[in-house]
């Protein structure tokens, strides 16, 4: 499949979404489906193709549900691509989104590895939920064309992306980035860089207190999300949404910001620290505080 390079929003045209898993397969494909030529790279090939199985499966579901057009389906996969080289997926791009897990060596080596790659004149993004954006710059060769794009899971539903500008972070890389966003159909909010920005800062605190509370008896964990959902008019409980997101990376985050601030509203919950140690970690495992076993 050959991406096509017109420009977007924000005067973006490629975009080269590095790391292939739940979230870079959302990106890609709603990329993808606002016009932007997008190829996807993962260091595993086996990756790759879950990816693209994925992305087909969600726009096929679109369709079969009246909310996308067939002809917007059969365009956005025919904009994508995959590469198996890094070369081949920065190549031209004009933004690098970086969707790797949550460890900063990782993700610095990644970027490094990009303006290697012959990304080093693109703009470059990372969807990271809770890192410094200006650490991860740190030694880059344009650190003013860096910022963070934390998108939501799922990405082609959630109409949310926080754009996190570093210290360095140049107006212009901002507001490309925002028309961006725009162009996508997202509602972007502006976050100064900061321990968890604002939305897994005051998520995470909210999903920590709701664990504390099955930890102590209080109630179970589907009486405490009915209570924020009948409520507080929120979409999800706490605890589904733990479960959603991943035990593991809520637990990594809780630890980063429990470090970061200084907070004891961040240290992690013992029982999150058990569940995590004995393979629980939510719907991708099958089990966390729901039973996921039959999907």
């Amino acid at each position: 499949m050959a991406a096509t390079t017109a420009a977007g929003g924000g005067g973006i045209g490629r975009v080269a979404v590095i790391g292939a898993g739940t979230m870079g397969a959302g990106i890609a494909q709603v990329a993808a489906m606002a016009g932007h030529g997008t190829v996807l790279f993962d260091v595993d090939a086996g990756q790759l193709g879950r990816a693209l199985r994925r992305i087909g499966a969600a726009l096929e579901k679109g369709v079969r549900l009246g909310k996308v057009e067939a002809a917007v389906r059969d365009a956005a996969l025919a904009r994508l691509e995959v590469a198996e080289r890094l070369e081949e997926a920065v190549g031209g791009a004009d933004l690098v989104i970086e969707a790797a897990p949550e460890s900063m060596p990782l993700k610095r080596e990644i970027f490094a590895a990009v303006e290697g790659a012959g990304g080093a004149g693109a703009i470059l993004a990372t969807n990271t939920s809770s890192l410094s954006v200006t650490e991860m710059a740190a030694g880059l060769g344009g650190e003013e064309r860096f910022l963070g794009l934390h998108f939501f899971n799922p990405v082609h539903i959630m109409a949310l992306v926080e754009v996190v500008r570093g210290e360095r972070t140049a107006p212009e890389t901002l507001d490309r980035a925002l028309g961006f966003v725009r162009g996508l159909g997202k509602e972007p909010i502006v976050v100064t860089d900061s321990p968890g920005f604002a939305s897994s800062r005051l998520g995470v605190a909210l999903g920590l207190e709701a664990i504390r509370m099955v930890e102590g008896g209080v109630a179970a964990p589907q009486d405490i999300d009915r209570a924020m959902v009948l409520g507080y008019r929120h979409p999800m409980g706490p605890l589904r949404l733990t479960d959603l997101v991943g035990l593991d990376v809520r637990l990594g985050i809780a630890r980063y910001l429990h470090e970061a601030l200084g907070s004891e509203s961040f240290r992690p919950p013992a029982l999150l620290e058990e569940m995590v140690a004995r393979g629980h970690l939510g719907r991708k495992t099958g089990r966390g505080f729901y039973n996921w076993e039959d999907g």
